[in-house]
């Protein structure tokens, strides 16, 4: 039996799309940024919106059939299984989820730490909303240093510390032992440890996903997942919050209800389908992502040597550094003249303007075509 490719769709299919991946830029500009993958919807995702269409059943959630398909999944993959009834509670995108978390538990003025290059919106999340940004700045190699974490924990006395697992963009997947590290160091310096889990399911094969609350003594710390970005569903606002043990009861009272009414109906539908009926698909995807991290790795060696990747195990996003490019802005100089967009490195950091985040999720010939044109771009500057 042939096996379906899921990565396969053409450039013509997807330009027939309305999303913000394949609108922003003209036409003859070759997308490769925001995190959108270019698969179609698993079929059993599509068939639990189209019954729910067809009985007109529009209104509002009811319950958490949502976090109980979440809890199941967590059981099976990474052997952890947070309390539904105590510690789990639906919210809508994992930022808005993190936010919560943030007001609830800093006040303004306070220091706040994250790890650059990070998702832009981590640091929208501090600065929007009256607290002071602290960076402690990933390793050359894309991983958490610790040894600086302790630091700044030390000189800035946070009172949080905002965590991507996996990392985005580097794809860094951390280790138990590197948790089990900020988890004490978090302890030992009463941070609120918050964390940005929606990458989990989207690792390599063969790499192991460590969930937060699963690591001993992080029960103080809060987890913001969602089904959205391992199963393309963006469309659908809808995640989860999940609170550590001795933290939830007093969490949930400081919160507030109206920051667990923002899940839509279709939305939880949606994620709960991807989540009961479609985790070979998942990981059938990563073989393909990993596939093409690989192919990209070779095609920028072959034609643009000045580039440096690394694969790395999480997320479908390579983390590319341009710098002997000579380019002081590679992402928008090779909009302008290479017709591709990639997003650019300065928006994950103030110092990584020489880098370029490019979205893998996408079929091998439509990367190829991304680094000739990136290739032609640079040797036509001559």
């Amino acid at each position: 039996m042939a096996v379906m490719v899921l990565l396969s769709l053409t450039e013509s299919e997807l330009r027939r799309r309305t999303s913000l991946k394949w609108h922003t830029y003209p036409e003859d500009v070759l997308p490769l940024w925001v995190a959108e993958m270019d698969v179609s919807l698993h079929p059993a995702v599509g068939d639990a919106l189209r019954a729910a269409i067809d009985l007109g059943d529009t209104g509002y959630p009811f319950g958490n059939t949502y976090g109980e398909a979440f809890v199941a999944m967590a059981t099976a993959r990474w052997g952890w299984t947070p309390d539904i009834t105590t510690q789990v509670r639906r919210s809508g995108d994992v930022m808005n989820a993190m936010l919560a978390v943030v007001l609830s538990t800093t006040a303004e003025g306070d220091n706040i730490v994250l790890n650059p290059p990070v998702y832009p919106p981590f640091w929208q999340v501090i600065s929007g909303y009256g607290r002071k940004i602290v960076a402690s700045h990933l390793t050359t190699a894309g991983r958490l240093d610790l040894a600086d974490l302790e630091r700044v924990f030390e000189e800035s006395r946070p009172t949080a510390y905002l965590l991507c697992s996996p990392h985005n963009p580097t794809g860094a997947v951390h280790t138990l032992e590197e948790l089990t590290e900020v988890v004490a160091l978090c302890r030992r310096f009463d941070v609120q440890l918050i964390a940005d889990e929606i990458h989990a399911a989207l690792v390599d094969p063969g790499t192991t996903f460590v969930p937060l609350l699963a690591v001993p003594g992080a029960e103080r710390a809060v987890v913001a997942t969602s089904a959205g970005k391992a199963w393309n569903l963006a469309a659908f606002k809808a995640g989860q919050l999940i609170a550590g043990a001795e933290i939830a009861t007093e969490l949930w009272g400081k919160i507030g209800p109206l920051a667990f009414q923002s899940t839509g109906h279709f939305g939880a539908i949606a994620h709960t389908a991807a989540l009961v009926h479609a985790q070979d698909w998942v990981d059938d995807l990563m073989i393909e992502v990993a596939a093409n991290k690989q192919l990209l790795a070779r095609l920028l060696a072959e034609q643009v040597p000045e580039a440096r990747y690394t694969p790395a195990p999480g997320t479908y996003l390579a983390w590319v550094d341009l710098t002997e490019t000579g380019l002081s802005d590679p992402g928008r100089w090779l909009l302008r003249h290479g017709k591709v967009a990639f997003n650019p490195g300065d928006v994950f950091g103030a110092d990584y303007g020489t880098f370029v985040r490019i979205n893998l999720a996408t079929s091998p010939e439509l990367i190829a075509q991304a680094v000739g044109r990136v290739a032609d771009a640079l040797r036509a500057r001559g």
